[in-house]
């Protein structure tokens, strides 16, 4: 990431977050960073509830998942309120209304799903957890791809925030949670990550660790104030992530999952499709080079499709309907 700015206006720029106490950990790293690189500029924070904050009852992938964290913020950015608005990657819809782009794309921390457990199993990891554990998630992607290596343990919804879930678990109403590596991290709940899950168990979720920063298209100050936070080789990587999920035309709320990995300027990109029930998966990889994310991510995605991806996929859409 580079700190060298171009000196712009004086024009005070409105950044937009979620309430969630993640949310702005999140957005108060990229205000301080944008004022370190631009010490004269002034940054303020904005704070919106999103449909996904406000509807804590129902399961996520019930509700609909078009924009889910984001819409609110969107609107924001449209009507003027907000110059743009800082998201966990995962949470944004791989189409974006007219208007809107995808301004950049920073430094991945670690994508990886972490187990979480309840103290009385301290002395557990995933493979000796006891039959019937009761395990939290509330992502269809974990839920699918653990019912397929663990059928023998009992998968509970948890909605509200990290803060929220940690309480639950901790009362006992769970064994164990997966939550986001990422997320305790800049929470500095890393010390709650009781084992990174490996790939071959829990491949990620599209844009899983990584901040994206939407905006408007038209905003030409904004668009070189960004340019400042942009980190390319994660962009790169998410890049072929999101057009492997938009090929397959999937949303946020979905059972795909993905590991990318740029090493010695190959990109490989990895991908899966499972059902809900773990009992059905597709899966492929493909490698090239990271100017050609894009084609990479459209290309797995119609690998999977051959393999029967967008079956899996319809039965789903069809059954939370």
């Amino acid at each position: 990431m580079s700190l060298t700015a171009t000196p712009v206006s004086n024009r005070t720029i409105r950044i937009g977050s979620r309430k969630s106490q993640l949310a702005l950990v999140q957005t108060h790293w990229v205000q301080a960073q944008l004022q370190k690189a631009f010490p004269d500029r002034t940054f303020e924070v904005h704070t919106m509830s999103t449909q996904g904050d406000k509807i804590l009852d129902v399961a996520l992938a019930k509700i609909g998942d078009k924009g889910l964290f984001t819409k609110e913020l969107e609107v924001g950015m449209l009507d003027g309120d907000i110059d743009f608005a800082v998201h966990s990657l995962k949470d944004l819809p791989t189409r974006l209304p007219e208007g809107l782009m995808l301004g950049c794309v920073t430094d991945r921390e670690n994508p990886a799903d972490a187990l979480v457990v309840h103290e009385k199993h301290r002395d557990k990891q995933l493979d000796t957890l006891p039959a019937g554990a009761v395990i939290g998630t509330s992502s269809l992607r974990r839920l699918a791809q653990l019912r397929h290596h663990f059928p023998h343990f009992v998968f509970k919804d948890v909605r509200g925030n990290v803060i929220t879930r940690l309480a639950k678990l901790d009362t006992g109403e769970y064994d164990a949670l997966i939550l986001a590596v990422a997320g305790l991290e800049r929470l500095d709940l890393g010390d709650r990550v009781h084992q990174v899950i490996p790939p071959e168990i829990s491949l990620h979720a599209v844009g899983q660790g990584a901040l994206g920063i939407e905006c408007r298209t038209n905003d030409a100050e904004v668009l070189d104030v960004l340019k400042t936070l942009q980190h390319q080789p994660t962009a790169d990587r998410c890049y072929a992530e999101r057009a492997f999920l938009r090929a397959l035309e999937g949303g946020c709320q979905v059972p795909i999952g993905v590991n990318t990995l740029l090493k010695d300027d190959t990109l490989t990109l990895k991908g899966i499709v499972a059902s809900v029930d773990g009992q059905k998966i597709v899966k492929g990889e493909v490698s090239g080079s990271p100017t050609d994310a894009e084609t990479l991510g459209t290309q797995l995605a119609h690998q999977l499709i051959e393999q029967g991806a967008k079956e899996i996929l319809d039965e789903i859409t069809a059954a939370v309907r």
